[in-house]
């Protein structure tokens, strides 16, 4: 029932940009927390952004800022990650994850109840 699946990710020059979409249904999209997490092989997954679909705050990882705009679509049910001035340690499995939006913007584990099966962002030089 409750789905996201997460698309948009490709090989990147370093430099260069990607757009990732997190797609969702099976939920209400516009009282949530949707976030963006990464796992590089051999590294422990880390947050990447936040975004609370029903006022539009968001909260970046420290990677993140200045780079990377999260947005949403609450008409498509749809977030987005821009990406730019990719670098090399960008590389990963992208997921975007879900969680009850009554909470406030963190990186939490715990709190995100669904996971997309993520997208690969591969970054050349």
């Amino acid at each position: 029932e409750v789905r996201l699946v997460a698309s948009g990710g490709g090989l990147v020059q370093a430099g260069g940009s990607l757009r990732l979409s997190c797609t969702t249904s099976g939920f209400a999209f516009t009282d949530k927390v949707i976030g963006w997490f990464r796992q590089a092989p051999g590294k422990e997954r880390e947050g990447v952004s936040l975004i609370r679909t029903s006022d539009g705050h968001t909260y970046y990882a420290d990677s993140a800022k200045g780079r990377f705009t999260v947005s949403s679509d609450n008409v498509k049910n749809t977030e987005y990650l821009q990406m730019n001035s990719l670098k090399p340690e960008d590389p990963a499995i992208y997921y975007c994850a879900e969680a009850p939006g009554n909470y406030g913007l963190t990186f939490l584990d715990a709190i995100f109840d669904y996971w997309g099966q993520g997208t690969q962002v591969t970054v050349s030089s």
